[in-house]
């Protein structure tokens, strides 16, 4: 039996954008070929969830290795994208904090590949969050299928 998405994607408008890269860059530290946010779609911090996005291009510096001639996006870095949000999200619940490290990742489940030209929506939902530590459950969806889960921890460094 297939696990059911954190969020119904069919009540948000997944055009619009809320939270562009320059706000994301003003929370979290990646840059360059690291930055794994291409906008926040959707958030509610309060509640500790939001919907953000991945546009995977084709020019990305992985695509000529990983797997030539048929280019799938790592897992590693859907799960990095994932703890990416995860952080974002911490981040602005906890304004106090100035940085969230990447503490662990469990319960992993890659359930479909990623291309170049899709956009990976990562749906967070923060199921324990404190300044010292934050769980958040991930998913990752390509149009409607599910393309991974799992749960982030991350603490302050």
């Amino acid at each position: 039996m297939a696990p059911t998405l954190l969020f119904d994607l069919a009540q948000y408008d997944l055009d619009r954008v809320v939270q562009d890269t320059a706000f994301i860059e003003s929370i979290n530290p990646h840059r360059g070929d690291m930055r794994l946010l291409d906008g926040v779609i959707w958030e509610d911090i309060p509640t500790s969830r939001a919907i953000a996005f991945k546009d995977v291009r084709d020019d990305e510096f992985w695509v000529p290795g990983h797997i030539p001639g048929r280019p799938i996006f790592p897992g590693v870095l859907m799960v990095e994208a994932a703890a990416q949000l995860a952080s974002y999200l911490t981040l602005r619940l906890f304004p106090e904090l100035d940085f969230l490290g990447f503490a662990g990742v469990d319960e992993v489940k890659f359930r479909g590949q990623v291309v170049p030209g899709d956009r990976l929506h990562i749906l967070i939902h923060g199921t324990n969050m404190k300044p010292r530590r934050s769980i958040c459950m991930a998913q990752g969806v390509v149009g409607n299928r599910l393309v991974f889960e799992a749960k982030i921890t991350g603490m302050p460094v």
